[in-house]
């Protein structure tokens, strides 16, 4: 019995040895999922930045045009 398990560890040691992690399909899936990734992470976020930028400018716009439209409509109509 001890003669088997030591056979089946001593060749789980060199199947192990043998396989290269970086051609292994499993680390070039890993590889691809990163890359890709960090590819969507590099335009997402400059992209989320801009609308974020641009969405606040539209509501001050928009706040100071209502500040205005208040204003206005407390001054006495001029004929």
């Amino acid at each position: 019995m001890e003669e088997l398990l030591q056979t089946a560890l001593d060749n789980a040691a060199g199947e192990a040895i043998a396989m290269d992690p970086g051609t292994t399909p499993s680390a070039m899936v890993f590889v691809l999922v990163t890359t890709l990734g960090l590819l969507m992470a590099l335009i997402y976020v400059p992209l989320r930045l801009y609308f974020t930028i641009t969405e606040r400018s539209r509501r001050l716009r928009l706040l100071q045009r209502i500040r205005r439209l208040r204003e206005q409509l407390g001054q006495p109509i001029n004929s």
